[in-house]
């Protein structure tokens, strides 16, 4: 059997052209299902997921979480280490750098380092208490609602995207953004903020993705597809 480490759109383009069981975290509600098998919630740390590969013969496992799941995947990694399953990571390409962009290395060194007074922030709920003590006016968009800490200067916006750059542009004007707050996720679901940054000058922070363990890495469907099958799975 092989196991996908899912809740991304490669995930599921991958779910519908292999038979395997997806594994979703369970942080989202009302998630897009793959097709095919799932289950939801944690495995209960690198124990509990070496035991689940080894309760239900799994031959191979994919990780194809979020580029910033980085406990996931290396959990993945030790885990299949420890079996001797296995593993190969799928991620999609981050973003082409671009001119006047400021890389940091965490969520915590973007908040250190933040400048302007309007701030649209689109790192994600698990990451807002580290803006809680940044005294910036914040936009938040999120797909769930969050938690406390947070900034007191702040408007939260639930939305799930894809984002057109028109409606990219119409949200930064209209709130007065002058800087972007994101993550190098990557894909199209969610880079019409960066096209739409770039046309009227806000500056963009932008979060490095963390290092990937020494697996397998490819960086799309296809080449995962082509894996699998030169692994005999």
């Amino acid at each position: 059997m092989i196991l996908i480490l899912g809740g991304t759109g490669e995930a599921r383009e991958l779910a519908s052209r292999v038979p395997a069981v997806s594994s979703l975290a369970g942080r989202v509600s009302n998630p897009a299902l793959p097709v095919g098998g799932v289950r939801i919630g944690g495995f209960g740390g690198v124990d509990g997921l070496a035991q689940w590969l080894r309760d239900n013969d799994v031959s191979a496992v994919v990780d194809a979480t979020h580029p910033f799941a980085r406990q996931i995947t290396a959990n993945a990694f030790e885990a299949c280490e420890r079996v001797g399953v296995p593993l190969l990571i799928l991620r999609r390409p981050g973003f082409a750098p671009q001119p006047g962009w400021h890389w940091v290395d965490s969520v915590a060194d973007a908040a250190r380092e933040l400048t302007g007074e309007r701030v649209f922030l689109t790192t994600g709920r698990q990451d807002l208490a580290e803006f809680a003590a940044c005294p910036q006016w914040f936009l938040a968009r999120m797909v769930e609602p969050p938690e406390p800490p947070m900034p007191q200067r702040i408007e939260v916006l639930l939305s799930r995207g894809p984002f057109t750059v028109d409606g990219e542009l119409e949200l930064m004007r209209s709130r007065e953004v002058d800087v972007l707050v994101t993550k190098d996720s990557g894909g199209s679901m969610t880079s019409a903020k960066l096209e739409a940054a770039r046309r009227i000058g806000v500056p963009v922070v932008i979060v490095r993705r963390p290092p990937l363990p020494p697996a397998d890495v490819v960086a799309d469907v296809d080449a995962a597809v082509s894996w699998l099958g030169t692994a005999g799975v």
